[in-house]
């Protein structure tokens, strides 16, 4: 990509200086009179060209629509029914004309709009589309959810969209920003859970009888897209919560070669993803899914006794994939919509007035070596060491080993280094660089290390370590005992400055250009301390506690990941080096089975075998109506 971009560049540069006209009162470039031009073309182009219009209809000149042009609204031309000698014989007039519009009617079935349009109309009339009739059998709470969900997933657009027009960090520093990031946590928390049990209502009434396999399979593939959309957002929030997510959710997304791709720790990157590409996503499916149940219609219910034999089994599916010609009765479905949407409005709003929503502050590297000095400067030393996490990561960041998983092969190695981050140079000596000319001992030190062998430097380093464990601190600068460690005590003292001001977190971002979105570096440099994981300790965010699924304080976490984090507490698996591929790969599986359980025998049989079913239609068994 890179080699095709400078080949574009060498062909015309934009960049370089452009030339500029003075006209009267105006100074225009040429670059802007080349596309004004350009569009004055366009347009003559327009105009003068001839527009393929095809083949014509016949028109009806005289306005009065029958095609003849007299003006009498009879069909024939007048001077034919006087004298008979337009038309050869009386009557051709009326021959012709229907002659024409039988023509103009199988050419109007030929258009593509035409198809679309008839093909629409005969798979979702507007009688589908707006019903004010449902079978009778749809008299369960259960049927609710659906649309409740749907109100939900509006809430979270419509304070998603407000959030949006505050900017990325309105809602951390406004307290009018905060109570719609509450309304946003709620109304999603709120539509997860709502989902989720439709979900569950659905499998255990068999949904996808009938020839409804697709519908059933778009609502998973929803489920699945706004599990992705939540996710993207939890990451998009800069908080501690989103810090401690990235951090462990970049191991798996890594295992399986796209981290390079899709870094959970550029904030900006998973941002567009939440507000643009998985919202587009999610509407479009989810819009997808209410068409196919207005167009195949709610599951018949299943009978209270279940088939046995061939004969009845086959009977049972012919009956599922019938329209329903039993009793119905009235259905409201704007009215039901309206109520639900009141009743999601009210219970987010009153969550979001009473419980706000967690927003713990992030760490950085400034508080970082303010509140743990001697944590910040061992991690810095193993940096300069080669030993830290990151240092022996392997990819996308190097090609350590120490991260690499596989089973069977790899495709973490087969994608390779695409984000390379040496961390003695980039968390160390390059911040280092920076401030030495301002700071002569600085700047000697910086020297005397580079002269020195890498055997030198090690030894230094382990020198350096070993004395660390009784460091002690006056007036906040490290005092250390005496040993063999050379400049290295200048240099992380330095570090420890840089740090404790705020510049290191500064320059680890400042040095990707544009918009400082991108908190790789610094996550990865505080990840390899403890100080960070002790924070998440505490907060019960680490994942012998159920990490991923837990949020700060008493708020609720990310239950809808349950299949993903339960694989990390399977014993045998959580001691595993390759845990995170082993996650991945069973709950793939698992999403795989989900998705096409009505064609797998066993499975889609569940809800006959254990008759929740019958709970859902107890109404309707007790009837005693038989479907006609």
């Amino acid at each position: 990509m890179s080699g095709m971009h400078d080949v574009v560049a060498t062909v015309v540069n934009l960049n370089s200086p452009g030339r500029y006209y003075h006209w009267s009162i105006f100074d225009i470039s040429e670059a802007n009179l080349v596309l004004v031009g350009v569009m004055v073309v366009i347009f003559g182009l327009a105009l003068l060209l001839p527009f393929p219009t095809g083949r014509h209809d016949v028109v009806d000149g005289d306005g009065d629509g029958d095609g003849d042009g007299d003006g009498d609204g009879d069909g024939t031309a007048a001077d034919a029914t006087m004298t008979g000698q337009a038309s050869g014989a009386p009557g051709d007039g009326i021959a012709a004309s229907t002659q024409g519009a039988s023509t103009a009617s199988i050419a109007d079935s030929r258009m593509w709009t035409a198809r679309l349009r008839n093909r629409a109309l005969a798979l979702l009339p507007p009688g589908k589309l707006l019903p004010d009739r449902q079978p009778a059998y749809v008299a369960s709470w259960v049927y609710v959810f659906g649309v409740a969900s749907l109100a939900a997933l509006g809430m979270a657009i419509a304070s998603g969209a407000v959030i949006a027009i505050g900017g990325t960090d309105w809602w951390h520093t406004n307290a009018i920003g905060h109570f719609f990031n509450s309304l946003h946590l709620w109304s999603v928390e709120l539509f997860m859970a709502l989902l989720v049990i439709h979900l569950w209502g659905k499998f255990w009434m068999a949904a996808w009888r009938g020839r409804r396999a697709l519908t059933w399979m778009t609502g998973v593939i929803a489920f699945a897209a706004a599990v992705g959309e939540c996710f993207t957002g939890y990451l998009s929030q800069q908080n501690f919560d989103s810090q401690w997510i990235a951090t462990n959710g970049k191991d798996a997304f890594n295992a399986i070669g796209i981290g390079a791709f899709f870094n959970v720790m550029n904030f900006g990157q998973m941002l567009l993803w939440h507000v643009v590409l998985f919202p587009l996503i999610l509407v479009a499916i989810v819009g997808a899914h209410v068409l196919l149940v207005r167009v195949r219609g709610v599951s018949h219910p299943l009978p209270a006794r279940r088939a046995r034999g061939r004969a009845e089994r086959r009977a049972a599916a012919v009956a599922d994939r019938a329209d329903w010609r039993g009793p119905k009765r009235r259905y409201d479905i704007i009215k039901e919509a309206t109520i639900a949407t009141s009743i999601v409005l009210a219970l987010v709003v009153v969550m979001a007035a009473v419980l706000s929503s967690p927003d713990a502050p992030p760490v950085t590297i400034q508080s970082w070596a303010q509140v743990a000095p001697a944590d910040f400067l061992g991690t810095a030393a193993s940096e300069l060491q080669g030993t830290s996490k990151t240092a022996t990561y392997g990819p996308p960041f190097n090609n350590g080993t120490s991260s690499v998983q596989r089973i069977g092969f790899s495709l973490q190695t087969a994608i390779g280094v695409h984000y390379p981050i040496d961390p003695a140079k980039t968390f160390v000596i390059d911040p280092l660089d920076k401030v030495a000319p301002a700071d002569p001992p600085l700047e000697q030190a910086l020297r005397t290390y580079r002269a020195a062998s890498e055997s030198q430097r090690q030894a230094w380093l382990a020198s350096y370590q070993k004395v660390l464990t009784g460091v002690r601190f006056a007036s906040g600068a490290p005092v250390l005992r005496k040993s063999g460690d050379g400049p290295v005590p200048v240099l992380l003292a330095t570090e420890l400055n840089l740090a404790r001001t705020g510049a290191l977190d500064a320059a680890l971002i400042a040095n990707h250009a544009f918009y400082g979105t991108d908190f790789t570096k610094p996550l990865m440099f505080m990840e390899d301390g403890e100080h960070f994981a002790e924070l998440a300790q505490k907060d019960h965010l680490t994942g012998d506690q159920w990490g991923v699924m837990n949020e700060t304080g008493s708020y609720p976490g990310q239950p809808w990941l349950w299949m993903y984090q339960l694989w990390y507490q399977v014993p045998g698996f959580h001691t595993s080096a390759n845990v995170d591929l082993i996650a991945i790969y069973l709950t793939g599986l698992g999403t795989l089975l989900l998705l096409f359980i009505p064609f797998i025998p066993g499975l889609r049989d569940i809800p006959r075998m254990i008759p929740v079913h019958k709970v859902v239609w107890r109404s309707w068994h007790r009837s005693g109506r038989d479907e006609s």
